[in-house]
């Protein structure tokens, strides 16, 4: 059990990868406040993994929604030894589409609320010499034309990881970054129906967009953070991690 005894808060964990994550933190050894905006959800994912499972619904958009969220962790589990920066909002837009109040709400739930998070965790990290796991995109080095909104938000928080990491290493807080490339969620899934792909899309996918021939999964992503929660990962801190399936900079492909 590499996560035995320690507490994770995960944002965003009612769905997805923040499901999974939790999911795995679960059998790992861990203790767990999962949070999201889906109370029936968040409910029955509390009622299947058990006791020590604990469940926060906020709206990250909501400014006091930092404070409620840790404050629900330290009442649940007295102490905690991670914070994973999971939830996002997804818009699709560009330059042209884009309004201000769009804008902001993307940027407030993607990277304000991650910011204000850290700040609310951070006494509580410092005294258990905890970390920071924070979920971006590969998006966050140009991004689609359709993700404007988002791209500039994991683009920011990549940054917050990296300035926080610098600024903080002396406190014995760990900072570091996940940046997944094209996963198989059950929102990605509905998003591409929507734009018009047929229900068995991701059996058709050419090797330009999935070299291994599948797309990475949602339970792949968690085993690979369970690495940045344990101690495993001890003394790296900074670290930005690609995971995809093909080299994101510099990439030209040979046809």
């Amino acid at each position: 059990m590499r996560l035995k005894n320690k507490v994770i808060v995960i944002t965003g964990a009612t769905s997805g990868i923040g499901k999974s994550l939790a999911t795995k933190c679960i059998a790992e050894g861990a203790k767990v406040l999962i949070h999201g905006i889906n109370e029936s959800a968040g409910q029955k994912l509390v009622d299947d993994l058990g006791e020590n499972v604990k469940l926060c619904i906020a709206d990250l958009n909501n400014p006091d929604s930092a404070k409620k969220i840790i404050a629900s962790a330290i009442d649940s589990f007295g102490k905690i030894d991670s914070l994973v920066n999971n939830a996002a909002l997804i818009e699709r837009n560009n330059l042209l589409e884009i309004n201000e109040e769009s804008f902001s709400k993307t940027i407030a739930v993607n990277l304000q609320a991650a910011l204000f998070l850290i700040k609310a965790a951070f006494p509580y990290l410092k005294q258990t010499k905890g970390s920071v796991l924070n979920i971006g995109s590969i998006n966050a080095y140009t991004g689609e034309a359709s993700l404007l909104a988002y791209s500039i938000s994991k683009a920011g928080l990549q940054t917050l990881t990296r300035n926080l990491a610098n600024a903080h290493g002396v406190d014995g807080v760990r900072f570091n970054l996940i940046n997944p490339g094209w996963i198989l969620t059950d929102r990605e899934y509905a998003d591409q129906i929507k734009k018009g792909l047929p229900e068995n899309w991701p059996e058709k996918l050419g090797k330009d967009n999935i070299p291994f021939g599948k797309m990475s999964t949602p339970e792949q992503l968690a085993s690979a953070c369970i690495y940045w929660l344990s101690d495993e990962s001890i003394p790296f801190t900074g670290s930005v991690v690609d995971l995809e399936q093909f080299s994101i900079i510099g990439r030209n492909p040979e046809k």
